[in-house]
């Protein structure tokens, strides 16, 4: 609610800045385009495939405004350095939650799974290691996202991304 008592519309809508990839590990490479199937993106790999990947873990979100208030935290933290695959600037990430919906581009549809767990291998970018800034049971709203795909196709840097809210 604004001052006014008016009710502020949540922004659902904003576009990916980045997307990101890697043959396992941190910092993902940045790519201008990925194709995108129910196993995640192609071309990423992952070095743990026991807490990484599969079909509820296919695709790794996280929003441009929650690393530039880490940076300004003190954090080494960038686009890619915290393994996320998908970077979006402009939606409202409390809105990104499990059972969210994101319509990526003309063809893509992912469905939030889960927030992330951190580990240690994104330590690098945080201040003294304390990857566990970006716990999501510590830090709520901070975390970023694991998603299921329920519609592929190709995805590039400038598509739309909508949020599609949990109907539940």
């Amino acid at each position: 609610m604004s001052e006014s008592g008016v009710e502020l519309e949540a922004n659902r809508t904003g576009s990916v800045v980045s997307i990101n990839v890697s043959d396992g590990g941190v910092p993902k490479r940045r790519v201008t385009a990925a194709k995108v199937s129910l196993s995640g993106l192609e071309g990423d790999a992952h070095n743990d495939r026991k807490h990484h990947g599969g079909p509820e873990k296919a695709v790794c979100l996280y929003s441009l405004e929650t690393i530039r208030a880490l940076q300004r935290e003190g954090h080494s933290i960038d686009i890619g350095t915290a393994g996320e695959n998908v970077t979006v600037q402009g939606v409202d990430w409390e809105l990104v939650v499990p059972g969210a919906r994101l319509r990526v581009g003309d063809e893509v549809l992912l469905e939030v799974a889960s927030f992330t767990t951190p580990c240690k291998t994104i330590r690098e970018s945080f201040i003294d290691g304390r990857f566990a800034r970006i716990s999501q049971n510590i830090h709520p709203g901070w975390s970023r996202v694991n998603a299921r795909v329920l519609a592929g196709g190709e995805i590039h840097t400038g598509d739309s991304v909508e949020v599609i809210p949990s109907s539940g």
